[in-house]
């Protein structure tokens, strides 16, 4: 599940988090062998077995020993289990910080590997997102309302445990995190890759997108279609100038208004039949980006089905009509949005996010998970 770059299908590159693999295996032990192709940050990744989590370090250029790309490095998952079958899900734990490139999991001689328990769930999601998408430093637990300690807590960091996850399996649902830590809505804005900042007009169409790391790689969107996509990104374009906070008639403001309806067109014209909800986080921001957003969709919605095309990023795609009655996007604001911490939220946080966005999504009925078209 997830965004997977898998041009070659013998070695299967994880990019965002959360993307993962699921499986039942018998025996003792489990291993993989990757090669980690490093940006910044401690590498770490995430497995599951038998319903506990447990986080695995990888070998990286943190160590001050490594380069930019090391492996093959094959690493223990588990041991020392109890032979019987088990259920196992490996999954990316951070973001773009690092590419990682399976070479395979390794059993006891002897033992079986088989699908999961569990079918694919067929309800769809997928979040656009920044580090608080990620689950960036979430389990920092005892800062939850803090400011983030001036430390790297890239370990910290869990997918798994982020608002986006937690909502995709509250609702039964898979969920494509395509997100990255200081992702802002525009290039040349933002935290990401600084000084040549990259935002979701150079990622959201993209499955390699981190320059450090390689030429970027365009994201087919006919391999995945989502019945709903949360939109949340616009925090990280206040730096390094907060033009919407200073001057909300600006020509940086109106200039961003107008690229966030073009990313919704955008996200319309490839998913036609996908329910859109916007918002922001409960992290501290300046209430005139929620308001900013809440004006960008009332014009979204009021154009769909307009003759044009629309250019975000590299996508080009004609402005489609709607699929569905009613509105197509919904601005949505958590009890405390942008009022909850000066620091990336923690787990509780995520949390709380979690449990508002599932009880919205599911105000909006049953309907918005059919795959059949409906008329406007």
């Amino acid at each position: 599940m997830g965004r997977i770059d898998d041009d070659n299908p013998e070695r299967p590159v994880w990019v965002y988090p959360y993307t993962q693999a699921a499986f039942r295996f018998t025996g003792t032990s489990l291993t993989v062998t990757l090669i980690n192709h490093w940006c910044y940050g401690d590498s770490h990744i995430g497995v599951i077995i038998d319903g506990a989590e447990t986080k695995v370090r990888i070998p990286s250029g943190a160590d001050g020993a490594h380069g930019a790309s090391y492996g093959p490095v094959t690493l223990a998952l588990a041991e020392h289990l109890p032979d019987i079958v088990h259920e196992a899900v490996v999954f990316k734990r951070q973001d773009g910080q690092h590419y990682l490139e399976l070479l395979g999991f390794g059993v006891d001689a002897g033992a079986q590997v088989m699908p999961p328990t569990a079918t694919e769930p067929s309800r769809r999601i997928e979040v656009f997102g920044d580090s608080v998408s990620c689950g960036e430093r979430n389990e920092a637990i005892l800062y939850a309302g803090k400011g983030d300690p001036d430390v790297d807590l890239s370990s910290y960091s869990d997918s798994w445990r982020s608002y986006a996850a937690i909502t995709a399996r509250a609702l039964g649902a898979q969920v494509h995190v395509t997100a990255q830590g200081g992702a802002s809505l525009l290039d040349g804005i933002g935290w990401f890759n600084g000084p040549d900042y990259i935002g979701m007009e150079g990622i959201g169409d993209r499955i390699e997108y981190n320059p450090v790391l390689g030429a970027a790689k365009p994201w087919d969107f006919s391999r995945y279609s989502p019945h709903v996509v949360v939109v949340a990104v616009g925090q990280n374009d206040s730096h390094p100038h907060d033009f919407m906070a200073d001057d909300y008639d600006g020509v940086e403001a109106r200039h961003w208004r107008t690229r966030y309806v073009d990313f919704l067109r955008a996200i319309h014209g490839v998913y036609p039949q996908a329910t859109l909800i916007c918002t922001t986080t409960v992290l501290y921001h300046d209430p005139s980006w929620d308001r900013a957003i809440d004006e960008a969709v009332r014009t979204f919605n009021e154009s769909i089905g307009n003759d044009s095309v629309v250019s975000f990023g590299h996508t080009t795609v004609n402005n489609v009509p709607p699929m569905k009655a009613g509105a197509i996007a919904h601005h949505f604001l958590y009890s405390r949005n942008g009022s909850a911490t000066p620091g990336h939220p923690r787990v509780p946080e995520h949390e709380e996010m979690a449990r508002e966005l599932v009880e919205f999504i599911g105000s909006l009925g049953d309907g918005i998970w059919a795959d059949e078209t409906k008329g406007a």
